[in-house]
C-alpha cells in the first residue's frame, strides 16, 4: 500500500505541476470551448443547455490530455521500477503483459477518438474538411474498440465471469464478449454525458475508482491497484482546475477514455454487478439521456422537461455547485452500498 500510495502523491505532483502550462498551451492552439448552438444525436436544437452553459465559452477543452500521458508514462516507469528491483508483481491472470495490455488499450484506444471528436468539433464542424464524425460513425469505432477490448478479457485472460451477491458467480461463456462490449461502451458515454457541469464528472469518477482501488487491492492484483493510484493522483491534480468555476474541461478526450477504462477495471476484476452500483450516477444520467431521445425520436415529444438528470436539476433552478456536491454524495453511498455487495459471498 505504501508504494501505491508514493505512486498516488507523485501523480498528483507531477500533473499540479504541468497543469497550468498545459492550460496555456490549449489557450495558444485554440483548443477551446466555441459559440454554437449545441444539437443532440438527431441534430436537434438543445437551447435549455444553451442557456445554463452559453457562459462556459472559451474555456479550454482537452484537459483528459494531460492525465492520460501522465498516468500511461508514471505506470510504466513504476512497473520497470519494479522489475528492475526483481520486486514481484502479483496478478490474478496468467500473465501481467495481457492484463496490462488491455487496460492501455481500452485507456489510449478510447482518448484517440475522443481527441479526434474534440478537434473536429472546434475546427471542423463549420467547414466540413474532415470527415465529420457524427454519433453514428463514433458509436461504430466505439462498438470496435469496446469488442476488442472485450475479447482480450475473454480470450487472454479467461474471464467470462459475474459476481452476483447471495447468488455466487456465474460464467457465461462467450456471451461474455458481448455483455463486456455494452458495458465498455455505455460507460464511456455515460462518463462523457455526465461530464456536463464543473467537476461532477471528475469527483464522481475518482470516488468510484477509489472503490475499485480497494476491491484490487483486497485480491492483491499489483498492475491495476497501481494502475488506478497513479490515475486518481492525475484527477485530484485536475479536479482543483475542473471544479467551479472551471478553467479546464476534459473534453472527449478524457470522458471517453475514462468510461471505458473504469468500466474495463470493473470487468477486469470480476465485478459487473459492482460496477453498475459504484457507477450508479454514469447510469442515472446515460438512461434519463437515452429515454429523452427515445422518446423524442419515437413519439414526437419529451419525456422529461430536459435531460440528462443533471441538467433537469439545473431546469429547476438547483446551483451548480450544489448538483455537483449532492451528487458527489450520492455517488459516495452507491460506492459504499457496491463495496459491501462485492465482498458479500
Amino acid at each position: 500500500m505504501d508504494t501505491y500510495l508514493f505512486a498516488t502523491f507523485i501523480a498528483f505532483l507531477i500533473n499540479f505541476v504541468l497543469i497550468v502550462p498545459f492550460i496555456n498551451f490549449l489557450y495558444r492552439l485554440k483548443l477551446q470551448r466555441v459559440e454554437q448552438k449545441t444539437k443532440d444525436m438527431f441534430n436537434k436544437s438543445t437551447p435549455i443547455f444553451d442557456k445554463f452553459h452559453g457562459h462556459k465559452v472559451g474555456v479550454p477543452v482537452g484537459g483528459g490530455l494531460l492525465v492520460i500521458v501522465t498516468t500511461v508514462v508514471l505506470f510504466a516507469i513504476f512497473l520497470f521500477l519494479f522489475v528492475l528491483f526483481n520486486t514481484k508483481i502479483q496478478t490474478n491472470f496468467p500473465s501481467m503483459f495481457n492484463e496490462v495490455k488491455i487496460i492501455l488499450f481500452a485507456f489510449l484506444g478510447f482518448s484517440l477518438l475522443g481527441v479526434y471528436d474534440d478537434l473536429n468539433k472546434i475546427f471542423f464542424w463549420k467547414k466540413r474538411q474532415f470527415f465529420g464524425l457524427r454519433f453514428t460513425h463514433k458509436l461504430v469505432i466505439e462498438v470496435i474498440l469496446a469488442f476488442i477490448v472485450a475479447f482480450w478479457i475473454y480470450n487472454d485472460l479467461k474471464v467470462d465471469i459475474g459476481h452476483v451477491p447471495f447468488f455466487g458467480v456465474f460464467h457465461i461463456g462467450v456471451f461474455y464478449i458481448i455483455v463486456a462490449a455494452f458495458t465498455i461502451i455505455s460507460f464511456a458515454n455515460a462518463v462523457n454525458i455526465t461530464d456536463g457541469l464543473d467537476g461532477l464528472a471528475t469527483g464522481i469518477l475518482m470516488i468510484s475508482l477509489a472503490s475499485f482501488w480497494i476491491i484490487a487491492s483486497s485480491v492483491l492484483d499489483v498492475p491495476t491497484s497501481l494502475f488506478i493510484a497513479i490515475w486518481l493522483g492525475g484527477l485530484m491534480a485536475f479536479l482543483y482546475f475542473n471544479i467551479y468555476p472551471a478553467r479546464l474541461f476534459m473534453g472527449d478526450t478524457g470522458a471517453l477514455s475514462f468510461g471505458a477504462t473504469f468500466a474495463t477495471i470493473g470487468l477486469i476484476l470480476g465485478k459487473p454487478f459492482s460496477l453498475v452500483i459504484i457507477g450508479g450516477i454514469f447510469l442515472i444520467e446515460i438512461i434519463s439521456s437515452l429515454l429523452q431521445l427515445l422518446s423524442k425520436k419515437f413519439f414526437k415529444r419529451k419525456l422529461f422537461p430536459v435531460a440528462p438528470f443533471h441538467l433537469f436539476l439545473q431546469y429547476k433552478n438547483w446551483e451548480e455547485p450544489k448538483i455537483v456536491m449532492r451528487l458527489w454524495l450520492i455517488s459516495i453511498m452507491f460506492s459504499v452500498f457496491g463495496l459491501m455487495l462485492s465482498f458479500l459471498k
